[in-house]
């Protein structure tokens, strides 16, 4: 979309006072790290996760929560947007949250809402992680021309991230053709994308999210690829349908599924996020489909310390129980690996 220059001096000049000093050279530090702290500096980020009980001071990582837990509260029109920051830490002790932007879509370049929504994870003592950013195009299109403005798409993002406070935006390295040739389109996309965002202190993450980027070697290989410190990726534990039964029918059951240990394993040397997948819980409180232990201490093994976000998108427990009981699953099993 637009780049003009008054406007991204502007919203970098004001982000800079909100986020530059604090965010800038942990989030360089943290890139070059491998994502040991998944892109913030723990100096200056509350810790505790959970904030309250003291039980989360213990673990090796942050807590977070990803908005899209709360889809169908926010899609109903029962919260907004901006009640999100609130109800984290007021309704489960959370101090990190995750937008999404499909819930401001409208306003990324809206300062008089941006200046709410931080003031409102503010006065609660939240932290904002990073922006999910999907519906701007595909950053692996083979056409120049649609690549092009698939990065440009994004700009805005990356300026509301930083005004914000966050460390990144998630984005998708999606595109239509052989793995040869939406890797090459995604490794350029990309990296333009990147170059921006270093401007603004803000990393360029990309989470698997269906399609080659649930191939855990293809999406290592597009990070090889870009090998810059600005992009890494955002390992989610069950995102690893590389191909549905209809394709592109994300509707349609999974045809084929790359290993999500292995495909986690893969990702983590590169991550600047994480992304604690749950759908089912047994009666002990495990996850049905993804073993928690397995997978954090996959994560534990990476030397990561940043936040894991918690992405409940189960049917059988409403959202407000279902992000419940995997909060209370990652602070049990991250205890005991801790």
């Amino acid at each position: 979309m637009s780049s003009s220059t008054n406007r991204r001096h502007f919203l970098r000049q004001l982000g800079l006072v909100t986020a530059g000093a604090a965010f800038g050279p942990a989030f360089l530090a943290a890139c070059n790290s491998g994502g040991t702290n998944g892109g913030t500096d723990t100096s200056k980020t509350d810790t505790t996760g959970t904030g309250g009980g003291g039980t989360a001071k213990d673990l090796f990582f942050k807590i977070s929560l990803a908005e899209w837990s709360f889809h169908n509260a926010l899609f109903s029109g029962k919260m907004t947007n901006l009640d999100f920051a609130e109800k984290a830490k007021k309704d489960y002790g959370i101090t990190g949250v995750e937008y999404v932007n499909q819930f401001f879509k409208d306003k990324a370049k809206d300062k008089t809402y941006l200046t709410e929504l931080k003031k409102r994870a503010d006065d609660n003592g939240v932290t904002s992680v990073l922006i999910m950013c999907d519906g701007e195009g595909e950053l692996g299109d083979r056409d120049i021309k649609k690549r092009t403005q698939a990065v440009e798409n994004h700009y805005k993002w990356v300026e509301a991230a930083q005004f914000l406070g966050c460390h990144s935006i998630r984005v998708n390295a999606a595109g239509a053709g052989t793995e040869e040739d939406v890797k090459k389109a995604a490794i350029d996309g990309l990296s333009r994308l990147t170059d921006f965002a270093k401007d603004f202190n803000i990393g360029v993450i990309v989470e698997n999210h269906g399609g080659y980027s649930s191939n855990g070697i293809w999406l290592s290989d597009v990070m090889k690829g870009v090998n810059k410190p600005g992009c890494g990726t955002l390992p989610d534990f069950g995102n690893f349908c590389v191909r549905r039964q209809k394709d592109g029918d994300y509707s349609t059951p999974c045809a084929e599924e790359y290993d999500r240990y292995k495909g986690v394993t893969e990702l983590m040397p590169f991550a600047k996020g994480v992304s604690a997948k749950s759908h089912d819980f047994d009666a002990q409180g495990n996850e049905t489909h993804t073993d928690f232990r397995k997978m954090l201490e996959i994560v534990k093994a990476a030397n990561y310390k940043g936040f894991i976000g918690i992405e409940y998108e189960g049917s059988k427990d409403s959202e407000e129980v279902g992000v419940r009981k995997t909060l209370e699953l990652l602070k049990r099993v991250g205890q005991e690996l801790s």
